[in-house]
């Protein structure tokens, strides 16, 4: 699995633990091994930019997910893919009055990130009970193993 990381921006992170969580999360949802993904860290100020021409939002926002081969959780049988691109804004996360550390939020944003390149969303109720249920557990059990 190629898990590329790159950061433009100014903030010190963890990188290799946001390449080790997305690994986990990837291999927690059956995706393929040899399947890629892409992580950006971006300023506020890119992140607006981006937020902008993707969503048509003003502003920053924490993460942004772009899906690329529509892989499905549990779909290894069917080979490889590009799973897609996850892009973080740690300066944006930290102003969201945390309750845990900056890293421990960041690890939850690329869980998010990687769930919604896998096709789960939150727009629903039932989804979002879904979906923020499945990252919890993958975030405990990611802990568990460092």
């Amino acid at each position: 699995m190629a898990i590329e990381l790159l950061n433009e921006s100014k903030a010190v992170c963890d990188e290799v633990g946001l390449q080790s969580v997305a690994a986990f999360a990837i291999d927690a949802m059956g995706v393929h091994p040899e399947s890629d993904l892409s992580i950006t860290i971006v300023d506020e100020d890119r992140m607006s930019e981006l937020h902008i021409e993707w969503m048509n939002l003003p502003g920053p926002t924490d993460v942004l997910s772009f899906p690329m081969d529509e892989l499905l959780p549990h779909s290894a049988s069917n080979g490889p893919g590009i799973i897609g691109d996850i892009v973080l804004c740690p300066e944006f996360a930290a102003k969201q009055g945390l309750k845990h550390s900056l890293a421990d939020e960041l690890s939850i944003l690329t869980i998010h990130g990687v769930l919604h390149c896998l096709g789960y969303d939150h727009a629903e109720l039932e989804e979002e009970r879904v979906m923020f249920a499945l990252q919890d557990q993958i975030l405990v059990d990611w802990k568990k193993c460092q």
